[in-house]
């Protein structure tokens, strides 16, 4: 199963019926011509989903409708085993950026990470799944492709949050507190804490 979130609803690209039981189900064949932002702004619909073994076929399609952006960002560790958040615009969120040119993902995760919150002794431990949503900006709609790490750090330093960027805060969030942030945080960001 694959999601594609506009707010907080998704678009569930998934074979199994069980996956797609409360959505409104769109054929493959219509997804070009669907208007989908509007269709996932009504009320009553909680979720789009599209029956197809291809999730890749179907991102393709979504892609020609909105252009891309890639991004990189990561799930920090520490000896703790809490996790780093960043909070921006009122939500708890994990750190991520934009790709720059000559640069590769894993560089880009690293480097927006360090520039978010100002961490040190950041390495990647392992790849994690990516994530995509679509947002709006200067009246145009895009597609963030996000690509996600886990990392792991021992700074017991003070955080530098990247205040230009909106951010406010960094924290250490342990197991015991994601009951009271989640909630405030992004569909995406739910996925990766899981």
């Amino acid at each position: 199963m694959l999601q594609v979130f506009y707010k907080d609803k998704p678009i569930i690209i998934s074979d199994k019926k069980s996956d797609l039981k409360d959505s409104i189900l769109i054929d493959i064949k219509l997804l070009e011509d669907l208007d989908l932002v509007k269709l996932l702004s009504k009320k009553k619909v909680n979720s789009i989903g599209i029956k197809s073994k291809k999730s890749e076929k179907v991102i393709n399609i979504i892609k020609k409708k909105f252009p891309e952006i890639i991004a990189a960002g990561g799930k920090v560790y520490n000896d703790a085993a809490e996790v780093l958040f960043i909070y921006r615009d009122k939500k708890w969120d994990l750190p991520k950026g934009k790709v720059e040119k000559k640069e590769n993902i894993s560089q880009t995760a690293l480097r927006e990470v360090t520039e978010e919150t100002g961490i040190k002794n950041l390495s990647i431990t392992k790849p994690l799944e990516k994530t995509y949503h679509i947002f709006k900006r200067n009246n145009k709609y895009f597609l963030k492709t996000t690509y996600w790490f886990e990392m792991k750090s021992d700074f017991k330093g003070k955080f530098k949050p990247q205040t230009e960027e909106g951010i406010s805060r960094v924290e250490w969030i342990g197991i015991d507190k994601l009951s009271e942030i989640l909630p405030k945080s992004y569909a995406n960001i739910k996925l990766l804490i899981g």
